[in-house]
């Protein structure tokens, strides 16, 4: 994953913690639960009792009476069920929880890093921590599209801002809902201020959770980061592991395209980058404030193709929601 010694083992010593967490949670339940219910804690000896006599009988290939001991082990355990939730605990109570089912919270499933250990690393290499703080905020539950005017119309759609806002919010949960059933690309462009970084915001969130991989850059510091690989820190970086995320993530966010400075060479890099994540099936959400013909007209005709042939196109119209945001919330101070 291209990570430093130091930054493996920080993430490491994440897991560890949250290992220790687990295991003092899990202590502190079965503590409460004996002192509540001292039987089961005879019942708990008597099935690790049976337990162990069945790996004897097992490893000296004395198989007489081992189905009768699993017989007893498997009525013990009815038994213990059966007492905790006559006493209103949840069948799982007695077990661990983990952050991450899938590797219960090792960072490994089998000798593969896991999903949550990938995104870990893209969190630590592009200092995203603080995205997961923006997410609490903008989601899909809070996502008002009491802010978008239901009297002004789209020209080109009849359509009001409120109802194309509508249309969008649908269509962005409707993409999170298909995710792993087909690859599907997103280009949101309008006027600034009309929330199309918000819905990218809703359709990370929900990715994260749902344990996919998601790297969001703006624009400005997506083509940075290339030209420091390029001809700046090429061997601090190290290029083939910081391009390996952008290139492979599950979810890719480039926000506010058009606001970098737009030459041959970053024209370049944005095909290079697009065409890849294409012929690969890794979705792409790309936002800019540019409409369609200043976008054709900034950018090569190869990328305006390749965007508009393998994405669904998406425009927000309306007025600026945040200077209305910042109205309301003025008027109510």
């Amino acid at each position: 994953m291209g990570l430093t010694n130091t930054q493996y083992n920080a993430i490491m010593r994440d897991y560890q913690r949250q290992q220790a967490k687990n295991q003092r949670e899990l202590a502190a339940r079965t503590e409460e639960v004996y002192s509540r219910l001292p039987v089961l804690s005879e019942i708990n000896a008597r099935i690790a009792s049976a337990s162990t006599a069945c790996a004897r009988r097992l490893l000296s290939d004395e198989p007489a009476s081992l189905e009768e001991l699993r017989s007893e082990i498997a009525r013990l355990s009815r038994q213990k069920a059966q007492i905790m939730k006559e006493a209103g605990y949840p069948e799982d109570y007695l077990l661990p929880r983990y952050r991450c089912a899938d590797c219960r919270d090792t960072g490994y499933i089998g000798s593969e890093r896991c999903h949550c250990f990938r995104q870990a690393a893209i969190d630590l290499l592009y200092t995203q921590s603080s995205l997961r703080e923006i997410l609490r905020e903008e989601n899909f539950s809070s996502f008002n599209l009491g802010y978008y005017s239901s009297q002004l119309r789209d020209p080109f759609t009849d359509l009001t801002s409120r109802e194309t806002a509508a249309q969008a919010l649908a269509l962005c949960r409707r993409f999170v809902q298909d995710f792993d059933l087909g690859f599907e690309n997103l280009f949101l462009y309008g006027d600034t201020g009309l929330g199309k970084t918000f819905l990218a915001h809703c359709i990370a969130k929900e990715l994260l959770e749902s344990s996919h991989s998601v790297v969001y850059f703006s624009s400005f510091g997506l083509f940075e980061l290339f030209a420091d690989i390029m001809f700046r820190r090429k061997e601090e970086l190290g290029q083939n592991d910081m391009e390996e995320h952008i290139f492979s993530c599950d979810f890719l966010i480039i926000d506010d395209l058009g606001t970098e400075s737009v030459n041959s060479l970053v024209c370049s890099q944005l095909f290079h980058l697009l065409n890849e994540r294409i012929l690969h099936k890794k979705s792409t959400l790309i936002s800019t404030n540019l409409s369609l013909e200043k976008f054709a007209g900034i950018y090569s005709e190869r990328i305006f193709s390749r965007i508009s042939g393998n994405y669904t196109m998406l425009r927000m119209f309306g007025e600026d929601i945040r200077l209305k945001k910042k109205f309301c919330s003025s008027e109510k101070t």
